[in-house]
């Protein structure tokens, strides 16, 4: 999608109607139902181009834990793996919190402090922490960097701030979603077992507990799911069945 770039009024800063053409784009993209990580890494791209951080990190909360789901920084390989408690360091402080944690300079000092090996590029001065909040409720955190001293101004924090509330929203709804998905997966695999686990009973002359420890037992030999093994259990069934209308036809 292509920003609309609005013409700045009179007297009106330049950067200023950057800001507000990155806002009205990102609400655009929210309102677009757009991939959530494309979106967090656009904003990644902006946060470097708008303050000129040395590292720019946006961790989405998964239960008690903050993911590092975007990030701009010599070491891929953590996106997605790297976790950290609610609680633990700065970060794990703001999420607890959930205020701001600007640092102009000397952050390893500050006592909530806490390196991590994974991100050797941790020695650096400056630090500017923003919770992510939906309707009061956390989820998530993003992360400025600086390896040089830096006095974070007020417009910057309410920047990081505001996008801090447009994400929050649609996180929360993206978690909503994973979790509705999830349930109706659970679901369905339920009926799945619960139907291969039936056909057991009646083909093997099996109870409930022998038909259910089976199906465990071939997904562990045949290194499949549960869900696998009953699609095959209920699949061998259907074609059986299929094969006989077929033949009382014929």
């Amino acid at each position: 999608m292509t920003a609309t770039t609005t013409a700045p009024l009179p007297g009106e800063p330049v950067e200023h109607t950057q800001a507000v053409d990155f806002l009205h784009e990102i609400g655009s993209r929210l309102a677009a139902a757009e991939a959530l990580d494309g979106v967090l890494e656009r904003i990644v791209d902006f946060l470097f181009d708008e303050i000129g951080p040395d590292s720019v990190f946006i961790y989405v909360l998964d239960d008690d834990e903050l993911v590092l789901r975007a990030s701009k920084n010599p070491h891929p390989e953590v996106l997605n793996r790297l976790k950290i408690r609610v609680g633990q360091g700065i970060t794990g402080w703001v999420a607890e919190h959930r205020k701001p944690v600007a640092i102009a300079r000397n952050v390893m000092k500050d006592p909530r402090f806490l390196a991590f090996t994974e991100l050797p590029e941790d020695a650096y001065e400056a630090f500017l922490s923003v919770p992510l909040v939906s309707r009061g409720k956390l989820v998530g955190v993003i992360n400025l960097q600086h390896r040089l001293p830096h006095m974070h101004t007020r417009r910057e924090i309410a920047l990081v701030t505001t996008i801090g509330f447009l994400v929050g929203s649609e996180i929360e709804l993206a978690r909503m979603e994973d979790r509705v998905s999830e349930l109706h997966e659970q679901l369905e695999t339920r009926k799945l077992v619960e139907r291969a686990k039936g056909l057991l009973q009646r083909d093997m002359g099996l109870t409930e507990e022998e038909a259910y420890l089976t199906l465990q037992r071939q997904a562990r030999q045949r290194r499949l799911t549960m869900k696998q093994v009953a699609e095959a259990i209920v699949l061998s069934d259907d074609v059986r069945r299929l094969q006989a209308q077929r033949e009382e036809a014929g």
